[in-house]
């Protein structure tokens, strides 16, 4: 049988200070590797998240992202993890694990300084990624 399955459960957001923490953990149809360009090519993040005018997939590598502005690539490990640290717009990271044997967890945070994102924001986002996944076979 195929379909689409996927869910985002409850973010929880954390105020320390003027810093603020938001975690959703968002269960995706599809295995690790074929999940993964969605948070690590410009074409993935463009698809439900921001174009990616620059994206160097290396750690210290340059990242511009159009609707948030520039830094690094802060931790990069193939497959598993993309965490960017933009300018003014702080550390967003994309965690992926294994879910059984057609399936993906994604942890993601994303830590900011003052205003910013929204989690009713990051969950309509979740929602367009997970529509635009293929099926899982």
């Amino acid at each position: 049988m195929t379909g689409k399955t996927g869910s985002i459960e409850q973010g929880t957001s954390q105020t320390h200070g003027n810093t603020h923490i938001l975690h959703f953990t968002v269960r995706l149809p599809g295995v690790m590797e074929a999940v993964w360009s969605a948070f690590s090519t410009p074409e993935g993040l463009a698809s439900w998240f921001t174009p990616a005018d620059e994206l160097e997939p290396r750690l210290g590598g340059a990242v511009t992202l159009r609707d948030l502005g520039s830094g690094r690539v802060t931790a990069w490990d193939v497959d598993r993890v993309a965490e960017y640290t933009v300018e003014g717009a702080g550390r967003i990271r994309f965690h992926l694990e294994r879910d059984g044997e057609g399936a993906s967890v994604l942890r993601f945070t994303h830590e900011f300084e003052g205003e910013g994102e929204s989690e009713s924001a990051w969950r309509a986002r979740f929602e367009r990624l997970i529509g635009d996944l293929p099926p899982s076979p």
